[in-house]
């Protein structure tokens, strides 16, 4: 009797202990409190994030620190003032964000990376000062209705785990030293759509260097380099992009995809536009190429990225500045498939040249 005892307390303890460990390996409930939570410095944050709806006051984000919400399931934030960020050569990112089904209503203010303080017209390349990147996004929902004020570098670096969608976005770079100051940089992005959204800056109004599923649409670019599929490197792949009624206005480029040369396990599939404007293009106002690089085109490709069913539908009406030409596209042989432009129509500048594809319904 008493072995049988001693047994099954024995039994009983080792069930106890590993119940334990299974519940030390589970996840933790992401789903925040019923409170509101108010940040007004980022002494706050760590509270705050534990409830399901945060308030934000206006502050200043110390110099060298990032303003990080580590959001619970669900959760609501309000931004109820102007949020400042001090100004340090440091990587970052000034602001990150991350959660699920997060609901961010920026209720029309402003977040002020101080980039000016910063810009020396190199940008993030070598040769000047390390700039922070200003705000990363790592969260599904909806974000709406604020401005992103004189970003260092990149303005948003988004990479939404789920659905995600941008909306009423302002994105305001205005010096002429502000060089690679991007307005969205996408990276691992899916079901991603950004909608009326403006962005004034010195560099790719949107950069889509990863992802599926993703829509552009009814946004403005002003003064930047276009919105842009790339520059895409190796193992990168974007594909289903949509990208549609927008304006691309005193850009250096209209609509462009860009990739590096001989890069493995890279693609770009599937990409449509339609009903986009593109006025005063200074350099071309469609580029397709395969010898991009950080330093400038080559004008050679050898091994190129496939890039197939590039497809303009509905009306695109593309017109270019004197000296820009109005289609630009290199592929390497047997590298670029299925273009198809019978949406397109182009005015201004020089006819530009195609190269190494054949493109339906469009001629030089």
């Amino acid at each position: 009797m008493k072995f049988s005892l001693v047994a099954c307390l024995l039994g009983a303890t080792t069930l106890a202990t590993a119940v334990s460990h299974e519940l030390e390996k589970a996840p933790v409930d992401r789903l925040g409190k019923r409170c509101t939570g108010t940040i007004a410095s980022l002494k706050d944050v760590a509270a705050a994030v534990k409830c399901q709806t945060v308030n934000i006051k206006s502050f200043t984000v110390d110099a060298g620190k990032t303003f990080e919400l580590d959001l619970a399931d669900g959760a609501v934030v309000n931004l109820q003032g102007d949020i400042t960020f001090g100004s340090k050569s440091w990587e970052g990112p000034l602001m990150l964000i991350q959660g699920k089904d997060v609901t961010f209503n920026g209720g029309g203010h402003k977040l002020d990376g101080q980039g000016a303080k910063l810009w020396d017209g190199y940008g993030s390349n070598s040769g000047g000062v390390t700039k922070p990147k200003f705000f990363k996004v790592k969260m599904s929902g909806v974000m709406d209705n604020f401005t992103l004020l004189n970003q260092p570098v990149q303005g948003f670096s988004v990479s939404n785990p789920a659905k995600l969608v941008i909306i009423i976005v302002d994105v305001r770079a205005g010096a002429a030293k502000g060089h690679n100051t991007d307005g969205f940089d996408l990276s691992s992005a899916k079901d991603l759509t950004i909608t009326h959204a403006t962005v004034y800056n010195q560099d790719d109004c949107v950069a889509i260097n990863d992802g599926d599923g993703i829509t552009i649409e009814n946004s403005t670019c002003i003064g930047g380099h276009g919105i842009s599929i790339g520059s895409i490197r190796a193992n990168k792949v974007v594909r289903n992009v949509v990208i549609q009624n927008n304006k691309v206005i005193d850009n250096d480029n209209g609509l462009r995809i860009k990739t590096y040369d001989n890069q493995p396990g890279a693609s770009v599939s599937n990409v449509r536009y339609t009903g986009n404007v593109v006025t005063n293009a200074k350099k071309a106002g469609v580029i397709i190429q395969q010898d991009y690089t950080n330093e400038g085109a080559t004008g050679k490709t050898t091994v190129g990225v496939p890039i197939s069913g590039v497809h303009f539908t509905g009306t695109n009406s593309v017109s270019v500045a004197s000296g820009a030409k109005r289609v630009y596209i290199l592929c390497a042989k047997g590298s670029c498939s299925d273009f198809d432009f019978a949406g397109l129509k182009t005015s201004g500048g020089s006819a530009g040249s195609i190269t190494n594809v054949s493109v339906k319904n469009y001629s030089l």
